[in-house]
């Protein structure tokens, strides 16, 4: 690597919206405000649902017999 061209690597704290903390490192320099982070994900924790508009989704299990 050539030295003097890369941006310096530092610890920063990310914050989420729903109160989670953590550290990682990043070249930004400052601290992250996120607002959807792995512990409050509904994909992560689980908690996912399936969002009805018009009946679609039991059409699609009907049609295709799941």
């Amino acid at each position: 690597m050539k030295p003097e061209i890369h941006p310096e690597y530092k610890q920063i704290t990310v914050t989420c919206g729903c109160g989670n903390k953590f550290e990682t490192g990043s070249v930004l320099g400052k601290d992250l405000q996120v607002e959807v982070c792995s512990s409050c994900h509904p994909f992560y924790t689980g908690k996912q649902r399936v969002v009805d508009t018009a009946g679609r989704v039991d059409k699609f299990r009907k049609k295709y017999g799941k």
